[in-house]
């Protein structure tokens, strides 16, 4: 458990390599004792762009999870069609 809260994201089951992946932004790190990567709230709060920077951390980790665990990422990032 971690003295202050923070946005998490995981692969379970984790890939090979996953831990040792950067992600952005650079205030987040991979927590070996929770196998997950962490953003400070704090960081995000007081970022000049929170959403940009939370979204940044989102996507870097979703993409360090699809790279590594050799996800089909054309079958899951197709275009949601119109409404």
């Amino acid at each position: 458990m971690l003295p202050y809260p923070v946005f998490y994201a995981y692969a379970y089951p984790e890939p090979p390599g996953f831990s040792t992946t950067a992600v952005r932004p650079e205030s987040a790190r991979y927590e070996p004792t929770l196998h997950e990567f962490i953003l400070p709230y704090d960081a995000v709060r007081q970022a000049a762009s929170p959403d940009t920077l939370l979204l940044e951390f989102l996507q870097s980790s979703y993409e360090a999870a699809a790279n590594r665990g050799q996800w089909d990422r054309a079958a899951l990032e197709q275009a949601l069609p119109p409404r």
